[in-house]
């Protein structure tokens, strides 16, 4: 007679097993910062006209709908649409990730708090694959796993 315990213990290891070899925490962590930077990045896009002139909508946008506390508007687009394009980059390389999930962190915290605080459940997801570089790093793809060590062999 089979004991379910066991045979659930059986599929449980056999599972757990196989995900750890097809997905391995390298390729979650790149998986992870590439679709976040493709969010942010598309986010950064609409701000501009051409390579560094912020939008008039953006400003616009700032003003009007978003409205946020102690920062005048201008300086609000411009602030956003660098860090939705500079952040990003860094996280599709791999470079200061811990860094650029924070920056990107605080900027979620800011939309869902002041921005569209009924957007709880899209800003969670982004949240949690954020907190999970910010907490793990980048992984073994990534510039900062190549540079670390050549970086901190002193240290």
């Amino acid at each position: 007679m089979i004991n379910l315990a066991d045979h659930l213990a059986k599929i449980h290891r056999t599972l757990t097993h196989a995900a750890s070899r097809l997905l391995p925490d390298a390729l979650l962590l790149l998986a992870a910062r590439l679709s976040l930077a493709g969010i942010f990045w598309r986010s950064g896009r609409t701000k501009v006209e051409g390579l560094f002139t912020i939008s008039d909508s953006a400003v616009s946008l700032f003003a009007d709908e978003y409205q946020l506390p102690l920062l005048d508007p201008a300086i609000a687009a411009t602030l956003a649409a660098v860090a939705e394009h500079a952040l990003p980059i860094l996280l599709v390389l791999g470079l200061c990730t811990r860094y650029a999930a924070a920056g990107l962190l605080g900027m979620t915290l800011v939309i869902q708090i002041f921005v569209y605080p009924d957007a709880w459940p899209t800003h969670l997801s982004w949240m949690a694959l954020l907190a999970l570089n910010l907490a793990k790093g980048p992984g073994s793809l990534s510039l900062d796993a190549w540079l670390s060590p050549r970086l901190f062999r002193s240290a």
